[in-house]
């Protein structure tokens, strides 16, 4: 996609746990940065169904749940494993450099 760049989310890479995302906004794009299994992944952060934080959902294994109406997203690919969100999220890009977290988007 053209357009894309590495954006700086988080300054310290390891105030992500794996039951603690962080909710972030690369201009008008929020993301969700999740750790799953010691990786990060960086999630849309909106649920499609509804407006909802995913970052303020219930994170179990690889999945989140959306805190307003139970829809699940598998945070590694972004499906959707269940409604009522009739998509998948976007996922992005994630890599840390000197202990800070960057997004491609």
């Amino acid at each position: 996609m053209s357009g894309e760049r590495w954006h700086k989310v988080v300054d310290n890479a390891a105030a992500i746990t794996e039951d603690m995302p962080v909710s972030v906004e690369v201009g008008e794009v929020p993301i969700g940065v999740f750790r799953i299994g010691g990786e990060l992944h960086a999630i849309e952060d909106v649920c499609p169904h509804a407006f909802a934080r995913l970052s303020e959902g219930y994170v179990e294994g690889e999945e989140v749940e959306c805190p307003l109406h139970a829809a699940l997203f598998h945070v590694p690919t972004g499906e959707c494993r269940r409604g009522p969100a009739d998509r998948g999220i976007e996922t992005y890009e994630v890599k840390v450099e000197d202990g800070s977290v960057y997004v491609l988007v």
